[in-house]
């Protein structure tokens, strides 16, 4: 199987090692000096599972020097997907499978208005890592995972044949019975922390000692389940109460990733998180203030941002 994973960051140059440590065909795509120093040195992994370095098959990025992918493994950001999908196109084989892993609501539906709906799946992850230097990803906590699915929850082959090939490289996965609802769950965790944590510019455990705040995250994530609800999402009150359980047990000094990008001045997956929340609550005529004046705020830095990249 020849794999490509496209996008060396955390998310991408964790898994992406994995399965090249596993000895699997891996080409990467990276920019900078972090792709320079993959290309001389091969990319490092320090892992809390063990530490190991790998020397991908190909490592560029230009994405025409990659030999045709049987599966494309999206390492990128949300707001990323319709320009990259726009790029893989000419790589695509018949039977190309294209995995999203990004945070976000709607990667799946962003993928399909670019890409032919049977080149691709759902998925999402869970990992805490991040490049702590060109050339080296740190995985830092949590026990890595990725969870994928066909868009109507089928167990098709081709699903059954990434189960087997994440298996053989040491990746725990998951192929749930309601994939949609997996994404909606962490999308409820991650949207509900990154606003509020870009906004207030403290971790969340100052966030939870303030009662005012603590009340506007509960808010928050009610809106966001109301509109998940509304596009046929079985969310309810019980998926709250364990995504407060989440957000009450992480360690002192936890940021999430879009808030450290707002901090930094980066382009960020605000319009894809709360923005996401107003726009879809607007079409489906859902009341969402908490998640509107998160975004409104957010908004213009947002804005400066992507003008400066």
């Amino acid at each position: 199987m020849e794999i490509l994973v496209y996008g060396i960051g955390g998310v991408g140059g964790y898994f992406g090692g994995k399965l090249a440590n596993a000895g699997l065909n891996v080409s990467m795509i990276a920019r900078g000096e972090h792709l320079k120093q993959i290309q001389k040195y091969g990319l490092e992994v320090e892992s809390i599972n063990g530490n190991f370095k790998v020397k991908p098959k190909v490592a560029t990025s230009d994405i025409s020097k990659v030999p045709k992918p049987d599966l494309i493994i999206l390492g990128i950001k949300s707001w990323q997907i319709p320009m990259i999908a726009s790029e893989l196109k000419p790589i695509l084989k018949k039977n190309t499978i294209v995995l999203p892993l990004q945070n976000g609501a709607d990667n799946y539906e962003k993928l399909i208005e670019v890409l032919p709906k049977e080149n691709v799946l759902a998925g999402l992850c869970f990992v805490v890592s991040f490049i702590e230097k060109p050339g080296k990803i740190k995985h830092a906590a949590y026990e890595p995972k990725i969870v994928f699915g066909e868009s109507d929850n089928s167990r098709s082959d081709r699903v059954m044949k990434i189960h087997e090939t994440l298996d053989e490289a040491g990746i725990e996965n998951d192929i749930p019975e309601n994939i949609q609802l997996e994404i909606w769950k962490k999308f409820l965790f991650i949207c509900t922390v990154s606003g509020i944590g870009g906004l207030t510019r403290v971790p969340v455990d100052k966030i939870r000692e303030n009662k005012f705040l603590y009340e506007m995250m509960r808010n928050s994530a009610r809106e966001i389940i109301e509109v998940g609800k509304a596009r046929g999402i079985p969310l309810n009150e019980k998926h709250l109460e364990m995504v407060f359980e989440i957000i009450n047990s992480q360690p002192k000094g936890t940021t999430a990733s879009t808030q450290r990008d707002i901090m930094n001045g980066k382009p960020s997956e605000l319009e894809n998180f709360n923005g996401f929340i107003v726009k879809e609550g607007k079409k489906l005529g859902i009341e969402t203030p908490v998640n509107r004046y998160i975004y409104e705020c957010l908004k213009p830095m947002e804005e400066a941002a992507r003008k400066s990249k």
